[in-house]
């Protein structure tokens, strides 16, 4: 599915020469051609996102040859959980991996403040989680907007992830609705989020966690299923996808690109 706003992938024209058989000296030029490309814009915490949330599916349709621009609240870098790249809890090899791509991917490091982003320039706007987003992106008007605008668009996508689908609770439709009012959705389950915060609901590292995802999203008439058998949990209902936590980053990312038409890379 493409967007209003198509990215180009040009090749050049290609020219061949040589004499008829009449003597004459003659030429032909391929035709220069354009491939639409689809495009995703990733609004990202500057209070900390989870790594392999944001960097799974940055890379995955980075390798299907989806053009990516990032934005954050204010325009300053996104900051990254550091639990998120700790070798003891996420392993050595994803540890390193998101750190990796955190420092050196340009696109991280230059984002666009959220306020000068339009949601309808892309054919996906995805929402990485992480326990940041509740103090930012998720209170963001400007985050809301380009949410709202993404699934009610005709074209549009957005990808929710984890916590940062606590955004529903809070992102009304435009006829004043809440947006996620009888969808189908998953996202960070109260189960999980007993084993991180306190009986004073603060996290490790001291912070009072603000809401818990799942009371705020059912509380505003979402359908909430995090499939806690399941070793993933990723739901789509319309031009809304929706994903649990760390494990389902990759099988959300090849979710968005079946939506969006376009090739997952082997």
């Amino acid at each position: 599915m493409l967007g209003l706003v198509k990215r180009f992938r040009w090749c050049p024209d290609g020219m061949q020469a040589g004499h008829g058989g009449d003597g004459l000296f003659r030429f032909s030029v391929s035709r220069s051609y354009a491939i639409a490309m689809p495009s995703a814009l990733f609004v990202v915490s500057e209070e900390g996102y989870w790594g392999e949330e944001c960097i799974e599916p940055l890379t995955t349709l980075t390798d299907a040859g989806v053009d990516i621009e990032v934005a954050t609240p204010s325009g300053s870098p996104p900051v990254i959980d550091e639990r998120s790249v700790d070798p003891d809890e996420v392993g050595e090899e994803t540890a390193e991996h998101c750190l990796s791509v955190h420092e050196n991917d340009e696109r991280l490091n230059d984002p666009t403040p959220i306020a000068q982003v339009d949601a309808a320039a892309y054919d996906a706007v995805v929402f990485p989680g992480g326990h940041g987003t509740e103090w930012d992106i998720t209170q963001d008007s400007d985050a809301r907007r380009l949410l709202r605008d993404a699934v009610e668009g005709e074209e549009g996508t957005a990808m929710v992830v984890c916590h940062a689908v606590g955004i529903l609770a809070f992102t009304r439709d435009s006829d004043g609705g809440f947006l996620v009012e009888g969808r189908s959705v998953t996202g960070f389950p109260n189960a999980w989020e007993e084993g991180i915060v306190d009986e004073n609901d603060l996290m490790p590292d001291g912070r009072k966690l603000p809401y818990w995802v799942e009371d705020e999203v059912e509380a505003v008439g979402g359908n909430w299923d995090a499939e806690l058998d399941g070793d993933t949990s990723v739901t789509v209902d319309g031009d809304l996808v929706t994903a649990r936590g760390p494990p389902s980053s990759a099988e959300a990312a090849r979710t968005l690109l079946a939506e969006l038409g376009a090739e997952t890379p082997a």
